[in-house]
């Protein structure tokens, strides 16, 4: 394969790539249902304790592995802890009007989650009663989902070896089709968590903001942003600062101090996703090829270079020997045919000891 014809496979597989992006990017939008009967849970964060009783829930619920300190250490919500593979949801601990205010973080399951549309194997599926599921079967653990995700929620794990997993809140699904409600849902004593309806949990939402001037920033986190969350927010107001409008750039000093991101805007983010890693098993299907071509490159510049080489060293060998044949027949007529074979003699053996010792120096260097 020459150079031209591998830029010209290339330069295809860019344009067949590019295409794919194209067509898929055109059907992204509102690729997922937005399911009005989905379930949804309202996360007062005027009411949380921060107990971590959700936490052992969660921990017990889904037969995690033991956290290294017992969930009756509350010490850990002073760090800004993030979710992991054996940490579902956590409690974390901010400091608002110079008080302590905790809230609980999870898998948000967005109406149109991110990771669905970034992973090409199709592992996760939003389902009719609000769940971004996760199925292992198929995943290559190529972690694209753990990039797309607009609230880094996912995590790895590595237990075994051949069957890497992505772990994340599963909203408790299993208990959901028994009729049960989430494990942390149904730990926490003070009724921080409201499970329900989403569409009810938003009116249960803007009348205790109604009811309840300059408590409540007025602006339901998760409603809109990223396209719509099965798990909502309402954050504490400023002490003595008039209620904001329901706008997330003015209510977004509040927000940001209970690290909740205010610029992901009320498009979906499989929409953004979708165009970006559409054309992944497009460009897996031509990997192959590039790096074949590649290597086909790379190993006839290596036999070339190695003609080249033996051509070289055949021309000196040839050139030596017609010197030393001059040589040779100089001293014969001078000195006779006796003293012309001596030195013959020895201008050859002195020609194999420093082939030999060649030979030994280029081996120390491969070595």
């Amino acid at each position: 394969m020459n150079r031209r014809k591998f830029l010209t496979i290339l330069g295809s597989a860019g344009v067949v790539s590019a295409l794919g992006t194209a067509k898929v990017a055109e059907a992204s939008v509102h690729t997922f249902p937005y399911y009005d009967d989905s379930y949804g849970v309202l996360h007062d964060t005027t009411r949380c304790i921060g107990c971590r009783r959700c936490e052992a829930a969660c921990n017990e619920v889904n037969h995690l592995r033991k956290p290294a300190k017992p969930f009756s250490d509350l010490s850990v919500t002073d760090t800004r802890r993030r979710t992991s593979a054996y940490e579902w949801t956590v409690v974390n601990k901010y400091e608002m009007n110079g008080k302590p205010v905790f809230r609980k973080l999870q898998c948000f399951h967005c109406n149109d989650p991110a990771c669905a549309s970034a992973c090409f194997a199709k592992c996760f599926q939003k389902l009719p009663d609000g769940t971004v599921a996760y199925d292992g079967s198929q995943c290559v653990g190529c972690r694209y989902c753990m990039v797309a995700c607009p609230f880094y929620v996912p995590g790895f794990q590595y237990d075994e070896a051949f069957d890497p997993l992505v772990q994340k809140c599963t909203f408790c699904e299993p208990r959901l089709k028994e009729g049960k409600l989430p494990g942390c849902v149904e730990a926490c004593p003070v009724d921080a968590l409201t499970f329900g309806r989403r569409s009810d949990l938003i009116k249960v939402a803007r009348a205790r903001i109604a009811d309840n001037p300059g408590k409540y920033v007025n602006y339901i986190y998760g409603e809109f942003d990223a396209g719509g969350t099965a798990w909502m927010v309402l954050a504490p107001a400023a002490e003595g600062a008039p209620v904001p409008p329901d706008d997330p750039t003015l209510a977004s000093p509040d927000l940001k101090q209970l690290g909740l991101d205010t610029h992901l805007g009320n498009r979906p983010m499989g929409e953004l996703t979708y165009g970006a890693l559409g054309a992944v098993p497009m460009i897996v299907a031509f990997w192959p090829v590039l790096f074949g071509g590649a290597y086909a490159m790379t190993k006839r510049r290596e036999a070339m270079s190695k003609l080249e080489q033996d051509k070289m060293a055949k021309e000196a060998k040839e050139d030596v020997a017609a010197a030393v044949d001059a040589a040779v027949r100089k001293i014969e007529e001078t000195e006779g045919e006796g003293a012309a074979e001596r030195a013959r003699r020895a201008m050859t053996e002195a020609l194999k000891a420093r082939e030999a010792e060649a030979a030994c120096s280029k081996h120390g260097e491969d070595k």
